[in-house]
């Protein structure tokens, strides 16, 4: 059975919050998902997978796409073999660069979790027993699809 790392609702509250950088590139931020409480910024090619304001989705992080957990193998083959890909709309693959935990002023203590997609940047912040899977340089694929 294929490991997920994390698994969440997020509702998009801003889009391209610092403005619009890139004609097919919009940054999403959800300021609060359902399950854990977490905070995400999140660049996502508007192209292929068009965001709105209010809309709701589904975001899963996990180390690999085969459904029977086996280590990706970094190729990908066309054998028209069943993946967790085929439950989900948009999939990305990228590698954790960082992970920080910081204690504010005011409140518990939070961590936040760097993921870079080849150039498209995840930051997602939360309590820190949200991050124990992760870890430093790991290789994850980010799934997602609307509720």
């Amino acid at each position: 059975m294929v490991e997920i790392l994390f698994e969440d609702i997020f509702t998009v509250d801003q889009l391209d919050p610092d403005g619009k950088k890139f004609d097919k590139v919009s940054r999403i931020v959800s300021n609060k998902s359902e399950q854990f409480d977490m905070y995400m910024q999140l660049d996502v090619n508007t192209e292929i997978y068009p965001l709105r304001v209010g809309d709701k989705f589904t975001m899963v992080l996990a180390p690999t796409l085969n459904l029977d957990g086996t280590p990706d193998t970094g190729y990908y083959t066309q054998g028209g073999r069943k993946s967790l890909a085929d439950k989900f709309e948009y999939v990305m693959h990228g590698k954790l660069y960082k992970i920080s935990e910081e204690a504010p002023d005011k409140g518990p203590v939070k961590v936040d979790i760097y993921v870079s997609f080849g150039g498209l940047l995840m930051m997602l912040r939360g309590d820190p027993s949200n991050a124990t899977n992760f870890e430093l340089d790991q290789r994850l694929f980010l799934l997602m699809r609307k509720v």
